[in-house]
């Protein structure tokens, strides 16, 4: 999987560009591996971006459809049609072999090439429920980070893209090589693709200052026993008006809203620390690893162990 093409379309985020070009456009000879060749290419010569400016390649579709490995970063419009042309790029590449990468909504082009009927994928969460409506042959999963069907790949939003680029990595080159290029990029060296896009944690409307309150307090105790009551006694509230303001100016629960700051205040102790999992638990406030692990794979869809081989390189 040596030459790599990158679609450029009309509207689209140099970001999204940058991440292919970044990954596998700039030469690594510090690896001692046979790298990648890399070319941007487009339906027409230029194609606006956003901001105003225009990209001008010489790659066109028949590049595209050529390479190895073909990356479709995105699409102009989630709810509109991809060219015939570019449909029958996509079809021809996955005929000749190759494989088939999109980041973010670019699942789009590939679900209408038909390349994703009977297959598993993903997309930014925003779109999954339109993926699933226009291409109902299409199992989509709306929370995974990305998606690897073997000659198919999907990932979610633009950032995931950078990890399932890792990952391709990891798949041609190796664990070594692929850290290697994660360290250069200061990103993890590797997110497992069925980790949750985000962890749900709403925060209090400012206009409710007990409530509000009550959270600053609980962020400074997570070790200690927290209960309804015992929130309900730092807003001066009886536990059923302390409950309703809560659901009023969070959206949420105490409880649930409890859960997910101790999972998140658990991460930087996954990444860095040399404590135990059963260690964190407790340092977080959670009353066993069990229930440690029960929620933490809730809220991220992989565990505190397969979370923290992620940041071990």
């Amino acid at each position: 999987m040596r030459t790599v093409s990158v679609l450029a379309y009309p509207g689209m985020s140099m970001f999204e560009l940058g991440i292919v070009t970044e990954v596998f456009g700039l030469p690594r000879p510090e690896l001692d591996v046979d790298w990648y060749r890399l070319t941007v290419c487009a339906e027409a010569g230029e194609v606006p971006v956003i901001g105003g400016a225009r990209l001008r390649t010489d790659g066109d579709l028949d590049t595209l459809a050529a390479a190895d490995t073909v990356i479709i970063p995105g699409v102009s419009d989630v709810r509109g049609a991809c060219s015939p042309a570019l449909v029958a790029a996509l079809r021809s590449a996955h005929a000749r072999g190759a494989r088939l990468v999109s980041i973010c909504s670019g699942a789009f082009a590939l679900a209408e090439a038909g390349l994703l009927d009977g297959r598993r994928a993903t997309t930014h969460w925003r779109y999954a429920a339109r993926l699933a409506e226009r291409f109902p042959a299409v199992t989509v999963d709306p929370d995974v980070l990305y998606v690897d069907e073997g000659d198919v790949l999907t990932s979610a939003g633009s950032a995931a893209g950078l990890d399932l680029c890792v990952h391709l990595i990891r798949t041609d080159h190796g664990a070594a090589v692929a850290n290697a290029v994660a360290r250069r990029l200061v990103v993890p060296p590797h997110r497992e693709g069925g980790q949750a896009q985000f962890i749900e944690s709403p925060v209090s409307a400012p206009e409710d200052d007990a409530v509000t309150a009550t959270m600053a307090w609980a962020l400074a105790n997570l070790t200690a026993p927290i209960t309804i009551a015992t929130l309900a006694r730092q807003a001066h509230l009886s536990p059923r008006s302390y409950l309703r303001r809560f659901k009023e100016s969070s959206g949420t629960s105490p409880i649930r809203w409890l859960i997910a700051q101790r999972v998140q205040a658990s991460l930087p102790l996954l990444e860095a620390s040399d404590q135990s999992v059963a260690e964190i638990a407790t340092a977080v406030g959670f009353d066993s690893p069990v229930t440690f692990r029960h929620h933490f794979a809730r809220a991220l869809h992989t565990s505190p162990s397969g979370y923290r081989r992620a940041f071990r390189g």
